[in-house]
């Protein structure tokens, strides 16, 4: 699949640090290999409609939506914060 960022991903992923891009760069090779693939533990969001959240790593989420065969980063960052705002 297509990989393309917001802004707004774009912004929160400056705010990451080195390791945490590291990380986060596995997970989105992952993401665009194998939406299933396990450590991901990717899932549509309840209450949002057409987002999707995964698991970058134990403290780390990843927000976006998917459209056609396109996957719209959204937002990235600590658990609860990126998953307040997708």
């Amino acid at each position: 699949m297509k990989i393309t960022r917001t802004a707004r991903f774009k912004k929160a992923w400056r705010g990451l640090s080195g390791e945490e891009k590291e990380v986060a760069r596995k997970a989105l090779r992952n993401l665009a290999t194998d939406l299933r693939y396990p450590a991901l533990r990717a899932k549509k969001m309840q209450g949002v409609e057409h987002v999707w959240e995964a698991r970058v790593s134990l403290s780390l989420r990843m927000t976006f939506e998917i459209e056609r065969n396109t996957i719209i980063l959204r937002n990235i960052g600590r658990h609860d914060e990126t998953l307040e705002r997708p």
